[in-house]
């Protein structure tokens, strides 16, 4: 009764054995490559401009009579004041001083007033006080990005020296400089810091956001065929061809050709190619 097992068990053994190869042949045998899965993010489409800081208003504060000479000064450049608040005292020919107020609220951004020099109504001003606290940055963009701007659209201003501020699109110019090509925008900046005339900012301006699928922009080759993306089915390369959209933070928006969840190189190189079987090794968060 046993000798009919025996055969049985010979093909069993044999049938594992060529499972076994099977199996082996069908394991990657190529490199060991980092991948990581497209995900979904959102990007905000901003457009930068440079430009110089001016002041949107200044108020002149000037004596309204002739004759008269600083006696004292309570103000000086970079002051904060409000309207009404007393900035100087002048001496009059005949005796007695004149008091000399903030006609409006505002950064002192110059002053000329010094004891003892003549004041004048048609002289220089004794101090200029930018309006309300309030500048403009006076920037120039590419044309191609005017069509973009909106007046209200936020924006983040640097400038050396004062940090970042919240500013916001005041107003857009109406035609476009022919020599170079760019137009002008007025982004309005209001803080109670002082800000130098003249001085150099840029402005990054938040004109819209595009939420799609998201990869590192070392996942991106560029190729004769376009712009492609490596991604691994059943452990080889497939190429997929994209279109891409915005960037931000070493990351690259995928407007067509992945979608979420697809496993993709994460370095793409030439030395791997459509059908090459790998080894994938999911990157870690400290990679990605």
């Amino acid at each position: 009764m046993t000798r009919p097992i025996l055969p049985a068990l010979a093909g069993l053994l044999l049938l594992g054995v060529q499972s076994a190869a099977a199996a082996e042949n069908d394991a990657p045998r190529g490199p060991a490559v980092t991948v990581l899965k497209a995900a979904k993010s959102c990007f905000n489409d901003i457009v930068e401009a440079s430009g110089t800081i001016i002041a949107r208003d200044e108020t002149a504060v000037r004596p309204e009579r002739p004759g008269l000479k600083v006696a004292d000064v309570l103000a000086e450049a970079g002051d904060t004041v409000n309207a009404g608040q007393l900035l100087a005292k002048l001496a009059l020919p005949e005796g007695g001083t004149v008091q000399v107020t903030a006609p409006v609220a505002g950064v002192i951004s110059a002053s000329t007033a010094q004891i003892g020099a003549p004041a004048s109504g048609r002289g220089e001003a004794l101090f200029s006080i930018v309006t309300r606290s309030e500048y403009d940055l006076v920037g120039l963009v590419p044309t191609s990005d005017v069509r973009k701007l909106a007046v209200n659209q936020q924006a983040t201003v640097r400038i050396a020296g004062a940090g970042d501020l919240d500013g916001k699109v005041r107003r857009i110019g109406p035609t476009i400089q022919p020599a170079i090509q760019q137009g002008m925008v007025y982004i309005g900046i209001s803080t109670p810091r002082r800000l130098l005339i003249n001085a150099s900012g840029r402005a990054l301006i938040k004109t819209g956001q595009s939420c799609n699928v998201a990869v590192p922009l070392t996942a991106v080759q560029y190729s004769p065929a376009g712009t492609v993306v490596q991604v691994i089915r059943r452990n080889r390369v497939e190429t997929k061809r994209v279109e891409m959209g915005l960037l931000s933070g070493g990351q690259v928006e995928i407007r067509e050709g992945l979608n979420e969840g697809d496993i993709v190189v994460a370095r793409a190189g030439a030395l791997l190619r459509e059908g090459d079987p790998v080894r994938p090794a999911m990157a870690s968060a400290e990679t990605k």
